[in-house]
């Protein structure tokens, strides 16, 4: 990565609404998301040369069609010459970003898009969201016999994480009511709803203290980004969003095999991220903090460096992750207030940075924001993938 350093940008958006849209067919929310993104980038849709969709996780049928160039042929693209699908579960979109940094980089490719799209929310019946989200990434030989399922992973992380370092019941919840403040202004957001403190904490218990307010629910949506050379972005109207730093560390397929399971690899992925693009945790305007549970958010928060061990759950309680507050955080509001939407979770909040490095978050813009981190993470919490953005070059 040290090589892409300032030579790629994203210099396009596009996102349709989380929610649940039984007549719209998965591949309008691709297509829409796509044409959004192209007006945005404001370049003619034949200069994208390389569509990279990701898997949408209700339908293998779906699955088929994006691996074999639907996307490329709906959108009418004349000059596409490499269609490939690309998923590593949350953490798809930096696996996406930096493939295609690489592709740029080396003259592989000119222009990407990256599209997801799902159907999570009515795709599937409840009960197959239950299904699905109790096999996809657990150990069908060492987990799933005995009920391992994705609360129980939030849960044995909370539960140690609590007793290393004394984060209280309230200060997890206050994660959820920072991302729902951010939802509140965030119109692609399915909760929009002001959430308290005494609502999550008198939410159902689903798995000791992970109640039903700390969890996420799957929704229908779509999201897509364009990537493309520095030299090319400059004269594109969009503020371009530099990629200066990526760190990765894939540290378990099997949840018990976890080496750590209340820090995982986020320390190592933030210091190598932080290294390449040649700034520090302090830099950063907003942290866009991948969340489908309060602890992963508070964990990635602390280990990528924007606050020592044990001090980011005050951190969201007394309002510094809010609108408003110090260290913006999460500001589309995630998983957790925006909606599940598979993969799409990750490529949400990478839109959502260059948003708002682009100066066009809407009622959630952060004030002069130029660096962003952005991270993201697949299965059960395999891997750490952070993404340090920004519209200056260090």
């Amino acid at each position: 990565m040290g090589s892409v350093k300032g030579k790629v940008a994203i210099v396009g958006t596009g996102e349709v609404p989380t929610g649940r849209f039984p007549e719209k067919p998965a591949i309008y929310h691709a297509v829409e998301s796509a044409r959004q993104a192209i007006r945005d980038a404001d370049i003619d849709k034949d200069e994208i040369d390389f569509v990279m969709p990701t898997a949408a996780m209700f339908s293998f049928s779906y699955i088929g069609e994006l691996t074999t160039a639907r996307l490329a042929e709906e959108l009418g693209l004349k000059n596409c010459k490499m269609n490939c699908l690309i998923f590593s579960g949350g953490s798809s979109s930096s696996t996406g970003l930096q493939l295609a940094a690489g592709m740029i980089a080396s003259g592989t490719a000119k222009c990407v898009l990256f599209v997801h799209s799902e159907k999570l929310g009515t795709g599937l019946t409840a009960q197959g969201g239950i299904d699905l989200f109790a096999v996809s990434g657990i150990s069908p030989e060492w987990e799933v016999p005995y009920g391992q399922h994705y609360s129980t992973v939030a849960s044995l992380s909370t539960t140690r994480y609590k007793y290393e370092t004394g984060c209280t019941d309230e200060q997890f919840a206050a994660v959820c009511v920072s991302n729902r403040k951010w939802a509140e202004l965030n119109p692609n957001a399915f909760f929009r709803k002001p959430l308290t403190i005494e609502e999550v904490m008198s939410s159902k218990m689903l798995s000791t203290s992970v109640r039903a307010k700390m969890s996420n629910m799957l929704f229908d949506g779509g999201s897509a980004f364009i990537v493309t050379s520095a030299e090319r972005a400059k004269d594109l109207p969009n503020k371009p969003v530099y990629i200066l730093g990526e760190g990765g560390v894939v540290s378990h397929h099997v949840f018990s095999q976890e080496p750590d399971i209340s820090r995982y690899g986020w320390a190592e992925a933030g210091k190598e991220a932080f290294e390449q693009a040649g700034i520090a945790p302090k830099d950063i305007d907003v942290a866009e903090i991948y969340d489908s549970y309060p602890i992963y958010q508070i964990i990635a928060f602390e280990e990528v460096g924007l606050c020592k061990r044990g001090e980011a759950g005050e951190m969201f309680l007394r309002g510094d992750t809010w609108p408003g507050g110090k260290t913006p955080c999460t500001t589309n509001g995630g998983m957790l207030s925006q909606g599940h939407t598979g993969a799409g979770g990750g490529v949400a909040i990478t839109v959502e940075a260059a948003r708002q490095l682009m100066g066009k978050a809407g009622d959630r813009q952060v004030e002069g924001a130029k660096f962003a981190v952005k991270t993201g993470t697949g299965g059960t919490y395999m891997d750490a993938q952070v993404t340090v953005l920004g519209t200056e070059i260090p």
